[in-house]
Order: C-alpha cells, then structure tokens, then sequence
C-alpha cells in the first residue's frame, strides 16, 4: 500500500470517528419525553426601578412611604437555604454598625418571591430574626412579577434536589440576588452584589447619605 493509499484510509478512518462523535452527541443531549419543561422566569432589560405597593404585616406598603430615606431593597423568599440568609445577614449587620441618626435614614425592605408560601405573618416572623427594622413585603403573584420586572429581578421555581418527596410545596426558587440602592427621592442608583461584605454595605451606605446631605 502506498502513501497516497494510507492517507485516504486515515481520512476515512477520521471522518467515521468524528461523524460518530457527533451522532453520540446529538443523542446525549436531546431531551426524553419524560424530561420537564423548563421553568419559566421573569427577564428584565435595563431596571427602571420606581415606585410600587405592596403587603406588609401593617397592611399595604409603598415605596413612596419611605421617601427621605435611603432604601436596600432586596428579593428573596424565607425558605431559601443559603442566598438569602447570607445577603440579609448582611445588609443586617451593615445597618446594626451605623449610628443612631444614621439608622433613621435607611430602611431594608424585604421583596418575597414566593408568595405562594410567604404570608404577612410569615414574612414578619422571618425579618424579625435579623434585628435590622427589616420590612417584610408579599402581594400576589402578579403583584410581585410586576415589581420584579420594575428592578429586573429574575426568579423561577425548580424542584428541590435535597427532597425527593412528591408535594406542591416541594419546591425551591431560583432567584438573582442584588440589593437594589434607591436613593431619598425614589430613584434606583445602583444594585449591590451577593455576598457583600456587611463592612463594604455600611461604607456604600453612609457614602449615599453623605451625599444626600450635599445634596
């Protein structure tokens, strides 16, 4: 056999393997009829923030109701196993570190995005744990979409892979985890990441209210 001969076998040889490869590939990764759809979530383009209503412990809440303070919002649900606990130790801590007067002019509001689950009561049970003032606030379904969508806030609810067990309450919820700065005049500024430090929450906060009284 000459080179010429061993080269075109080679060849064909490659192309066998690699057409195998990807019809291995094409059958690894289509779904089974079995498999269920995935769930669906709320996607934002740019947050608009603004104003909205929702319930907390002491009836209906706006936004607007705390003008004049500088406000940490932040989205989650009180059966979330690590998210939302470390974020709202967090903000907790930063707001147990300022002063007397510093605390007056900020408020940490607490958006559900289960309320299927997270009543009023429930809602001001779970804040009360942190210490903080913390507001509470749950709403409908639609309610709580439209604010999600307000501050670009993602969610959706997957099954939860620590409980095997068949229920309609077996579930958890995927959800961004960004606390929404909003400034004394209802104006979104900025959003915060996941597992900020409470010392660099406290620093970002008291900059804001300097700069509100230069303002």
């Amino acid at each position: 056999m000459n080179i010429s001969q061993k080269a075109v076998k080679i060849g064909i040889v490659a192309i066998g393997a690699l057409l195998l490869l990807f019809f291995l590939f094409q059958f690894l990764t289509k779904p089974t009829p079995h498999s269920p759809p995935p769930p669906k979530g709320i996607v934002s383009e740019k947050p608009t923030g603004g104003n909205f209503t929702l319930t907390s412990i002491n009836g209906q809440q706006s936004l607007s109701n705390f003008k004049d303070k500088l406000v940490l919002l932040y989205f989650g649900y009180t059966y979330c196993p690590d998210i939302c606990p470390t974020d709202l130790g967090n903000l907790a801590m930063a707001y147990r570190g300022l002063n007397d007067q510093e605390k007056e002019q900020v408020q940490i509001l607490f958006v559900t995005v289960d309320p299927e689950r997270d009543t009023v009561n429930r809602m001001a049970e779970y804040t009360g744990y942190f210490d903080a003032d913390m507001v509470g606030l749950t709403g409908t379904n639609a309610e709580i979409a439209t604010v999600a969508k307000q501050y670009g806030v993602v969610y959706m609810k997957a099954n939860n892979p620590l409980n095997s067990h068949s229920s309609a309450e077996n579930y958890t919820v995927d959800h961004s985890a960004f606390t929404y700065i909003i400034d004394a005049t209802g104006q979104l500024q900025t959003q915060l990441p996941h597992a900020m430090p409470p010392q660099q929450i406290q620093n970002t906060i008291q900059t804001y209210l300097t700069q509100d009284k230069a303002s």
